[in-house]
């Protein structure tokens, strides 16, 4: 969220006139330092020399399991002035004067983020419990309750807030009186700044430019004309090429990544501290840190952000990508080297069960596209998708370009679609996602040489196919015949859509190290091996 103020502020402040200015604050204790993500995104943080972000650590030295002594021995403020922060140490952290003039310091300081560590008792007041795990999330009991009553001097019925106490909690005036300077300066500004004003409210609005539908359309068509053989994650690239610059709001990156997952564009520039208005982070190699920075990104609002990696690597990531579906953030994930695909770097680099988990997220769509026209249509998708994340798995190997008309290139946005008919009665229907959608056409046309007729189905993303009307579903997967999913991962996800008299052409062990085309063959990702399936369902 500090990133995201500081490069808003970047773009519309100006001398005169400051509408982006505030602080972010966030408060962790020894539990919060102990995870892994605390290095990922502090050492981030200090790097990029976030100086209006400030932390509270909350250090009472208690965890679920007790003592923190035994098993957590850092020295934080150590740790922190290491990764570039300014440490206000040894604050008393029950001592309202002591933390106002630390924050006041942490204030002070414009090129480091600060960290104020908090010297505290966890449940304060409770004679018998504070100090120790007990008071760490149970219910004190009616006992110790009516002990730390005495202690405190507390004579008041539960739930009755004094009224001195809730005056001076009571921020409701002082607040209203600070949006109504705000709303005073952001109206100077719009007289002063149209131009930046609108530009302002469109991008805090979460709104896309008025002529993005025009320019989605448009880049699209031009990818169905050109018909070119490409990897979707180059394709991405070449969506990114255009939409890029045209979306000032974009922040992208990878992790340690972007040569792979070909996440930038021409005119992208890196956002550093000293150039805190680029619209591209190098991540480096904290997945789980991108995911989490990107959501305080979104979650601030004014931007969209996107980030790389390899498909398999979600995994570091996970908790981060659940919590963007979660909230229900526009956070875009750009997952490459999709499947056994990817060749030589073998199974350690294979993603298998990671599209099936994926989608198994609440509130998250995953698209999988099958050549140039899907990429960009998933990224429209995407982007016009305000209340929710998506990940975009993308190929590392070429792609053959699928023809279309304009009926099906329009319905590639309801997630799944009738590629090639099969007539009206088609005995088979083929199911594909991604790069088996080639296997799928081929297979088809196998089968209709031997005088079965059969359907092909694209389904870019289950999830948005699974909203559609049970008349649109109905049309694109009939009834009658047997269905045969084809996808180059697990299976599991697929048996609600192909049924008991079905199939899916999957793969359920780890894959293996060799040449793509061997690997596909070894693991019958074949046009030969999908229509032998296909016939045994027959």
């Amino acid at each position: 969220m500090a990133l995201a103020e500081r490069f808003l502020a970047t773009h519309f402040n100006r001398a005169d006139a400051r509408v982006v200015d505030h602080y972010t604050y966030f408060f962790c204790g020894d539990g919060c330092l102990m995870e892994g993500v605390s290095h990922e995104a502090c050492a981030f943080a200090g790097t990029q020399r976030l100086g209006k972000l400030i932390g509270f650590y909350d250090d009472n030295g208690i965890s679920i399991d007790g003592e923190v002594q035994g098993w957590f021995t850092d020295d934080t403020p150590k740790r922190f002035e290491a990764y570039g922060w300014h440490v206000v140490p040894h604050v008393d952290g029950h001592d309202p004067d002591a933390i106002r003039a630390a924050i006041e310091a942490a204030r002070a300081e414009k090129g480091r983020p600060s960290l104020i560590c908090c010297k505290t008792v966890i449940g304060f007041g409770a004679p018998n419990k504070q100090g120790t795990e007990a008071t760490h999330g149970a219910a004190l009991g009616a006992t110790e309750v009516a002990a730390a009553r005495k202690t405190l001097g507390w004579e008041y019925p539960a739930f009755e807030i004094p009224d001195d106490i809730k005056r001076a909690w009571d921020a409701r005036e002082r607040g209203a009186k600070l949006a109504d300077d705000w709303q005073k300066r952001f109206s100077d500004y719009s007289r002063r700044y149209p131009d930046l004003a609108a530009e302002f409210t469109r991008r805090m609005s979460g709104d896309l430019p008025k002529d993005w539908a025009a320019l989605a359309d448009d880049t699209i068509a031009k990818a169905a004309a050109a018909a070119k053989t490409m990897a979707t994650r180059k394709a991405s690239q070449a969506a990114l090429e255009v939409f890029g610059p045209k979306l000032p709001e974009f922040i992208g990156g990878s992790a340690d990544l972007t040569g792979s997952n070909n996440t930038n564009f021409k005119l992208s520039t890196t956002l550093t501290a000293d150039n805190p208005g680029g619209d591209y982070v190098h991540y480096v190699v904290r997945e789980f840190g991108m995911a989490a920075v990107m959501n305080g990104i979104a979650a601030h609002g004014g931007c969209i952000p996107y980030g790389g990696t390899f498909l398999v690597f979600s995994d570091y990531a996970r908790n981060g990508i659940r919590m963007s579906a979660l909230i229900g953030l526009r956070t875009i994930y750009v997952l490459t080297h999709d499947s056994i695909g990817l060749g030589e770097d073998g199974p350690t680099h294979q993603p298998i069960e990671h599209l099936a988990s994926l989608r198994l997220i609440p509130h998250m769509h995953v698209w999988r596209p099958c050549d140039t026209v899907e990429t960009a249509a998933a990224w429209r998708a995407a982007l016009e998708r305000k209340n929710g994340p998506t990940v975009l798995a993308l190929t590392r190997q070429d792609l053959p370009h699928v023809q279309r008309t304009t009926e099906q290139i329009a319905s590639i946005a309801r997630g799944g679609y009738v590629v090639a008919a099969g007539g009206a009665a088609p005995k088979i229907t083929l199911i594909a996602t991604g790069s088996e959608v080639q296997l799928a056409i081929g297979a088809a046309r196998e089968l209709e040489a031997s005088g079965v007729a059969a359907r092909v189905v694209s389904m870019p993303c289950c999830d948005v196919f699974d909203a559609q009307s049970e008349d649109y579903r109905a049309s694109v997967l009939p009834e009658d015949g047997v269905r045969l999913a084809i996808e180059a991962g697990a299976t599991g996800g697929w048996w609600r859509y192909v049924g008991v008299r079905g199939g899916v052409h999957g793969i359920d062990t780890f894959g293996a190290s060799a040449p793509v085309k061997a690997v596909l063959e070894h693991f019958g990702f074949t046009v030969a091996a999908v229509a032998e399936h296909a016939r045994r369902l027959l």
